[in-house]
């Protein structure tokens, strides 16, 4: 492995319990992951302190708004002291909307990269259809990533059980951030499309997004180096 892909998702509402935790797994991840329950309860300013910890950042924010809206957010990131690594909109909000966003990074002269969320891993096909959306997950997948790298996305997000397939779609270009990741005799929680990391991986991930198997576990450090030895050995 030539850098570590993990980026652990810190969900908690409490900046210091955050910023502890990411101060404890810097050198255990290959980043952070804020998403919308940390920004709407620490705002900006919270960012910032966890960020501080010197690891990269991935803002899971999901934006889905109006093109001008959207732009005007990530035009506000140049705000942060530590502008993110990675931040998401959702790719269901159209090729003028990811279009916006990534013109105003490009004159921002942000360094941050924008992933383009798919299907969310909380969803099956019995969900989709009920959201009225006829095509399977994979399918909805595939064509919303290929919309969104094309409108200027720099990636994706999807869940590892499309990954291999959005990968041969899109080339070795653009990143795939993939959450859905359990470690073997983790419990799945919420997330219906799971996968080992190395299962992920091997199918063509760029990063993978960790939560609960590493933040709740008795000692979160010797979870983390856990992962990443299975990862080195390739276990799947």
């Amino acid at each position: 492995m030539k850098s570590n892909p993990v980026f652990v998702a810190i969900d908690t509402p409490d900046v210091a319990a955050a910023t502890t935790l990411a101060n404890t797994l810097k050198d255990s991840v290959g980043g952070i992951k804020l998403g919308l329950e940390f920004f709407t309860a620490c705002g900006p300013a919270g960012v910032d302190a966890v960020a501080a910890c010197g690891a990269p950042l991935f803002l899971d924010l999901k934006l889905h708004d109006i093109p001008n809206t959207v732009a005007g957010a990530v035009r506000s990131l140049s705000q942060l002291r530590y502008p993110p690594t990675f931040l998401t909109l959702h790719a269901q909000g159209g090729p003028a909307m990811i279009a916006a966003a990534a013109k105003v990074r490009e004159e921002a002269q942000l360094p941050t990269q924008l992933l383009a969320v798919t299907v969310l891993t909380s969803l099956d096909a019995q969900d989709l259809t009920l959201m009225g959306v006829s095509a399977s997950p994979l399918d909805q997948v595939e064509r919303l990533g290929t919309m969104a790298v094309e409108a200027g996305a720099d990636g994706c997000v999807c869940s590892p059980q499309e990954v291999a397939q959005l990968r041969a779609n899109l080339g070795s270009g653009p990143a795939l951030m993939v959450p859905g990741i359990r470690p073997a005799g983790s419990a799945v929680g919420d997330q219906k499309r799971v996968m080992t990391p190395a299962q992920a991986m091997a199918a063509g991930a760029s990063h993978l997004v960790i939560g609960r198997p590493i933040t709740s576990a008795e000692d979160p450090q010797s979870a983390a180096q856990a992962i990443n030895a299975e990862l080195s050995n390739g276990a799947g």
